[in-house]
């Protein structure tokens, strides 16, 4: 295994490989088939970079991209990106006026849409709008409380030229467990029975999208018009055992900036949680909780020079504590200060295995990784 590396002078980075960004949309754009693909770059590009994932992605093949708030739009918007964008997530304060200006979808499930059609008129642009039903997820969209309500109302503004309705969407719970199949069947019917009353109002929307990635992967009968890639774009995936033929893009690395040794009944970190029942050898990783380690990791590990060595002790804020004591390392093999360090990537430790040690999700692990590291894009040809 080739070690990882890091530019002479950078002590940290979450190096983002756009290439297998894009590898792994087009792999979507295939599984997808006539479906178009809705890369989904919210949160910073689920942490790897909003601006350089969207290009990658569209690079790939993607024809949409997604985020949840109006502001991750217009910062792409800013970086010259032209895509078609939706933003699906809104307060009384989001900017809805800028978003129309700037050819934002949005999504609507009730409470907002009042306001969209104020801004609409005051620009003299009609809002592109994006029906989200709410189907059994309970969070955002409207319910079948509140939906005849919004679909008579859009009926009426699109019918004076102040929205125009492009889609409809939902959102789906457990597309992710296979086993709960007949579940993902319940939300797939709730949302074609939606359709039917944006029918019969006379909205008929062009783009019907419900599959996430887990949909997209499983479930060929919900691809529509459109698919929602998420945590997938990223090489990462829902399941349990992984996907075949993504590769992951990120992979967080740092240098290790101490080595010294342990006696017996030495304890390791806050609580002594870890004491040495014998000399150890530690080395010191200058990456903590603040840098979105996860501080209850247990089991974790980390790679250096192609071989894995255990955390130790509690995971402080600005570091932690790996054992480097292996027997079968020759002395010139063993670990230096200054050596490379990577706690996650594609090659060795995993964000799998890391959220398995924090009992949380890949999503969180890579989401998570704070300002504290810079992003490093580079184009890896495998």
């Amino acid at each position: 295994m080739t070690a990882p590396g890091l530019p002479a002078g950078v002590e940290r980075a979450a190096v983002i490989d756009t290439l297998a960004i894009e590898e792994n949309a087009r792999r979507f754009v295939e599984l997808a088939r006539s479906a178009q693909v809705m890369a989904v770059v919210k949160a910073d590009g689920y942490g790897h970079g909003a601006v350089e994932t969207a290009r990658a992605a569209v690079r790939g093949g993607a024809t949409w991209l997604g985020v949840a708030h109006i502001s991750e739009a217009i910062a792409l918007r800013e970086a010259g990106i032209s895509a078609p964008i939706l933003a699906w997530l809104h307060t009384p304060a989001s900017a809805f006026a800028t978003a129309i200006e700037q050819g934002v979808a949005l999504a609507v499930s009730g409470p907002e849409l009042e306001q969209i059609a104020a801004a609409a008129r005051e620009s003299g642009t009609a809002a592109r709008l994006h029906v989200k039903v709410d189907t059994g997820l309970g969070r955002n969209g409207a319910g079948p409380g509140g939906l005849d309500e919004l679909v008579a109302r859009l009926a009426s503004l699109q019918e004076d030229g102040s929205v125009v309705v492009d889609g409809v969407m939902t959102h789906l719970a457990v597309a992710d467990n296979p086993s709960r199949g007949a579940e993902t069947d319940a939300r797939r019917d709730a949302f074609l029975a939606a359709i039917d009353d944006l029918a019969a109002a006379g909205v008929s929307p062009a783009l019907r999208h419900v599959a996430n990635t887990a949909a997209t992967l499983s479930r060929p009968d919900l691809h529509f018009d459109l698919v929602r890639v998420g945590i997938g774009l990223y090489g990462l995936g829902p399941f349990a055992d992984g996907i075949a033929g993504l590769r992951p893009a990120m992979s967080v690395r740092t240098r290790l900036s101490h080595i010294k040794t342990l006696p017996p009944g030495h304890g390791d970190s806050y609580g002594y949680d870890y004491v040495a029942e014998r000399a150890v050898t530690v080395g010191l990783v200058p990456l903590g909780y603040a840098d979105g380690v996860p501080r209850r990791s247990r089991s974790a590990s980390v790679t250096i020079g192609g071989r894995e060595f255990p955390v130790i002790g509690r995971i402080a804020m600005d570091q932690l504590v790996v054992d480097l004591s292996r027997a079968s390392l020759d002395i010139n093999d063993r670990p230096r200060v200054g050596d490379v360090v990577e706690l996650f990537g594609a090659g060795g430790t995993t964000a799998d295995d890391w959220a398995r040690a924090a009992g949380t999700i890949n999503y969180e692990i890579v989401t998570r990784i704070g300002p504290r590291v810079p992003r490093l894009f580079v184009a890896d040809r495998h």
